[in-house]
């Protein structure tokens, strides 16, 4: 079908038997994509389409309604394809649809990697300013406190020694930098995996925006309210964050807000829920299929 060009036809949202259709989605795998664009020519750049049907022109078959989502766990995890997802907002409202590139959303999972990053972050992050005293640096006289022999004591040339109270601090920490080093393509291997455990888990939303009302923080404790099982949640937006939103989750322990460009892989496992808006996400496959400068 397509010519050599794999494509997939995938149901895009539960509806009802009979209900006339608005959108309809294609989904290929990212070979040959020169020969599908051939073939398809409402076909983007980007590898994923949205094809416009008129309602009028007939119904989704009834065989072809399955109530279940995309994401599920039947299917296969690492296989590099690209997946569908709804877009909402906060009111749950639909925004149609996008394709999630598969070579970020879609990587096989990879724990070692995960843990290299996050340590390199916990460690990166340090800001290593500890610091003690050495015998030179104390404060105290450095006269000798009693003549040498005679008394019938330990012998002593001062009383800064670390053996005394108010003294120095032997071979204690010093200021330095904690980093280690960890090379640039498994950082960002680390980022498409974790992407890829929220997609496979169905704790990945896509938002159309993160427009809020007003500043209140009874709006996004209602909206969180909304979404099922979301216990802790980031929502990642594409720019700079609106003054309204910042306002309105900063008192909250369970909603944290970052641009794009902060995205990291601590915070998504930090979060069992993450949202990102269309700009996010479309920023975030520029960022990661972006060549690495050496």
């Amino acid at each position: 079908m397509w010519g050599s060009a794999r494509v997939t036809f995938r149901r895009l949202a539960t509806a009802v038997a009979g209900a006339p259709v608005e959108r309809w989605a294609f989904v290929h795998h990212r070979t040959n994509q020169k020969s599908l664009k051939r073939s398809l020519p409402f076909m983007t750049s980007k590898g994923f389409c949205t094809y416009e049907s008129q309602a009028t022109e007939g119904f989704i078959p009834p065989d072809l309604l399955k109530g279940k989502m995309i994401s599920t766990s039947d299917r296969a995890i690492g296989e590099y394809q690209d997946l569908v997802t709804r877009v909402t907002n906060f009111h749950n409202e639909d925004k149609g649809y996008m394709v999630l590139a598969g070579d970020v959303f879609d990587v096989p999972i990879r724990k070692d990697i995960v843990h290299r990053v996050v340590r390199w972050q916990l460690a990166k992050r340090q800001q290593g300013t500890h610091s003690t005293k050495t015998i030179s640096e104390v404060s105290g006289t450095g006269k000798k406190p009693y003549k040498q022999k005679g008394t019938g004591r330990a012998r002593h040339g001062t009383l800064r020694g670390p053996q005394f109270r108010g003294g120095a601090t032997m071979h204690g920490p010093k200021p330095r930098s904690h980093a280690i080093k960890l090379q640039k393509k498994v950082r960002r291997l680390g980022l498409k995996v974790a992407l890829t455990a929220r997609a496979a888990e169905g704790k990945l939303l896509v938002f159309e925006d993160l427009t809020v009302p007003s500043h209140k923080t009874k709006n996004i404790v209602n909206y969180v309210s909304l979404m099922e099982n979301a216990k802790k949640v980031l929502l990642v937006d594409g720019g700079i964050i609106d003054n309204q939103l910042k306002l309105a989750t900063r008192n909250l322990h369970y909603v944290n807000v970052l641009p794009s460009i902060g995205l990291n892989v601590y915070s998504i496992l930090q979060h069992d829920t993450l949202v990102m808006t269309r700009d996010a996400v479309d920023k975030i496959v520029t960022r990661m299929h972006t060549p690495i400068n050496r």
